[in-house]
């Protein structure tokens, strides 16, 4: 497969993004956000998805973390779409269920070319810390909407939010894995019956 790296800049007058991914790494991470519950959940997705990022992103945080939680997702995608390519080879489709103690979360994604978010998390509370778990969705939303996937995320059980949050973001990074993989099966074919993706 071609090499399956991008940098993608986005800037605007509520933030500044700089997102360097590498779909084929060991899970290096740097992340300097200016939120700490997000660099950490930014890092369950390159542990556990095998995949290199950096993010660097300055925003209005004397305002709230919305803009820079947002924008962060919407650059990450806008990443992983560019580093996908043509999406020939690839499995496609992901999938994990991943628990935390009490807490059990799934992630399915298909990187199908069509945006499309499901996000069923009933957080027992509304803040972790100081980061308002509103912005979780709005994350997945940004994300999906620029990466062109489907995303099915789903807590099937939890009672304390930050094992919640944490188990959806290793499932999705163990999701995005999977379905980012080469499929030697189907080197050059693009898997999708319509022929393209």
């Amino acid at each position: 497969m071609a090499d399956r790296q991008a940098t993608v800049e986005r800037n605007t007058l509520e933030t500044q993004i700089k997102i360097t991914i590498n779909l084929d790494g060991t899970g290096q991470a740097q992340f300097e956000t200016g939120v700490p519950f997000l660099d950490h959940m930014l890092d369950q997705i390159a542990r556990h998805g095998l995949i290199d990022i950096d993010i660097k992103a300055k925003g209005d945080l004397h305002i709230d973390a919305h803009h820079t939680v947002e924008d962060v997702g919407i650059t990450l995608g806008q990443a992983f779409h560019q580093a996908i390519g043509d999406k020939k080879g690839i499995q496609r489709y992901g999938h994990a269920y991943v628990p935390l103690d009490e807490a059990l979360s799934r992630v399915v994604v298909d990187f199908s070319g069509r945006p499309g978010l499901t996000f069923d998390v009933p957080f027992t509370r509304a803040m972790i810390g100081q980061f308002d778990v509103d912005l979780f969705h709005e994350f997945f939303q940004g994300f999906v909407n620029h990466a062109l996937v489907t995303l099915h995320v789903d807590n099937l059980r939890g009672k304390n939010a930050h094992h919640q949050a944490e188990t959806v973001f290793k499932a999705f990074g163990r999701a995005l894995r999977m379905a980012v993989a080469p499929d030697p099966r189907m080197q050059g074919i693009t898997p999708s019956t319509k022929g393209c993706l």
